[in-house]
């Protein structure tokens, strides 16, 4: 069902191979293969990495303001939820609630504003099955003659990439789903996030 609630788990930052200062989000659905991968600015990754490494700055940052203003007015954060997809941008909430009133809220947040402060609280992560099956993309197991085989019958892609390495208009599907099992092979999951946006827009 599309409103079926997925847990995810951050799997990590990867730095951008085609566009400087940005970085792909790589979240993993709990217990199997399909990622969502997510692009986000510097800044963003930089609130995500510091609190993945529980490094510890000398001045506050704007996520861990806005811990110490909901601490300080009693709010609780239950989870993050990844809601939405339009258009190729992705949208998510900020699921909390006060102790004073007892009322629940929902606060509209861009994913990496809404994971950086998920973080800092410890909580969990979530999308719906109708958004990982639009924008997840499966890992699937191969071994070398797999990937022999593909690049076999890729012939001369690779040197008409390497001229063109982000027009993606001139490949076709079967193209496209090659370079999109290379660049998961090369844990480039920017790239694969672009070519996956690319095959859902020719659906």
């Amino acid at each position: 069902m599309g409103n079926q609630k997925i847990k995810l788990e951050i799997l990590g930052l990867s730095s951008s191979q085609s566009q400087s200062g940005s970085f792909a989000l790589v979240l993993g659905e709990e217990g199997k293969n399909r990622r969502l991968p997510i692009i986000i600015g510097m800044f963003e990754a930089q609130a995500i990495a510091i609190e993945i490494e529980k490094i510890t700055s000398n001045r506050p940052m704007t996520h861990d303001l806005f811990k110490s203003f909901a601490q300080c007015f009693e709010f609780e954060l239950h989870e993050i939820v990844i809601s939405d997809l339009r258009e190729g941008v992705f949208y998510a909430r900020i699921v909390c609630s006060s102790h004073v009133t007892g009322k629940r809220f929902e606060i509209d947040a861009r994913p990496s504003d809404a994971i950086a402060i998920g973080l800092r609280f410890s909580v969990p992560i979530f999308s719906y099955e109708s958004i990982m099956s639009e924008a997840g993309i499966v890992l699937s197991d191969f071994d070398e003659d797999d990937e022999a085989a593909r690049n076999a019958n890729r012939g001369d892609e690779t040197e008409t990439e390497e001229k063109n390495p982000n027009n993606f208009d001139s490949y076709s599907i079967e193209e496209l789903n090659l370079m999109l099992d290379e660049a998961l092979t090369d844990e480039d999951y920017e790239r694969a996030a672009r070519i996956r946006d690319e095959l859902n827009n020719r659906k």
